[in-house]
């Protein structure tokens, strides 16, 4: 096998952004190149790893790792770069066309800033969103939500989306009316054991609990997964203090198991 020994891309100064990235791209152009792997992928082939970079930059946001998370952008900034380079490299467009196409979009989506239009706040700026987008040729106020998305992240989109051209609640109240009102159409069919209305009347409770989520300025998805890290916690201490006594867990009782919750639940309120 060749040894290529290529010369590492540098920006002559390291504190100018367009000279670092610069060099950045003359990086993933080389290992195009260079690299039997990354010069066999495809857009498809690395598609997966994008999604997953995201979900690794998220842990990194909600554990508050400010140095993890700026590594996880920089992978992040890798894929952006290493699909505009393929792509590229197959006529189909370049880095230049996908800043230039999100540079020209913030400037047109934004007429409160980079024109004469006067806004009264966040709520206008999200209307005069949508109608943007109508006119770009969108046609549906819920078009670019993908339907591949995270159930609990896409509910919680849709909903927002939804209320940015006016469909939506006027009151919290309301919506935790219909919180209940779902809860109880769900206990009904739990009880006739119709598990086919069972399972739409659970998915509208949950889509309603998203939207009371939204009405208290909660993202959804964050909570849950906070819930997910601290019950995570919880087990791990449980499955700790049985491996010390020299016990196992399938061969412990539930009261036994609560025991050990209730002292990790003290440890984190210390």
């Amino acid at each position: 096998m060749n040894q290529k020994n290529n010369k590492v891309p540098k920006p002559s100064d390291p504190t100018n952004t367009l000279e670092t990235f610069g060099a950045f791209i003359d990086i993933v152009k080389l290992l195009r190149k260079d690299c039997p792997w990354d010069s066999s992928q495809t857009n498809l082939s690395i598609s997966h790893l994008l999604i997953e970079e995201a979900y690794e930059a998220l842990d990194a946001v909600q554990t508050n790792d400010d140095k993890e998370f700026a590594k996880e952008l920089g992978d992040i900034l890798l894929h952006i770069v290493m699909h505009s380079v393929i792509a590229e490299e197959r006529g189909a467009f370049s880095m230049i066309d996908v800043i230039n196409n999100i540079s020209q979009k913030m400037v047109n989506r934004h007429p409160h800033v980079f024109g004469d239009q006067i806004v009264s706040g966040e709520k206008e700026v999200l209307e005069n969103w949508e109608k943007l987008k109508k006119k770009e040729g969108k046609k549906s106020a819920l078009e670019g939500v993908p339907q591949a998305m995270p159930a609990l992240l896409r509910a919680e989109r849709i909903q927002h989306k939804a209320a940015r051209v006016g469909f939506d609640w006027d009151k919290k109240e309301d919506v935790w009316a219909k919180v209940e009102e779902e809860f109880e159409e769900l206990k009904v069919e739990l009880a006739r054991q119709d598990k086919e209305k069972t399972f739409e009347e659970f998915g509208d409770f949950l889509f309603a609990l998203v939207n009371a989520a939204r009405f208290e300025d909660i993202v959804p998805e964050s909570a849950l997964q906070y819930c997910n890290r601290k019950f995570t916690r919880r087990f791990e201490y449980i499955e700790q203090k049985a491996k010390e006594q020299g016990n196992r867990l399938d061969e412990m009782t539930l009261s036994e198991m609560d025991v050990f919750w209730e002292e990790a639940k003290k440890f984190e309120n210390k």
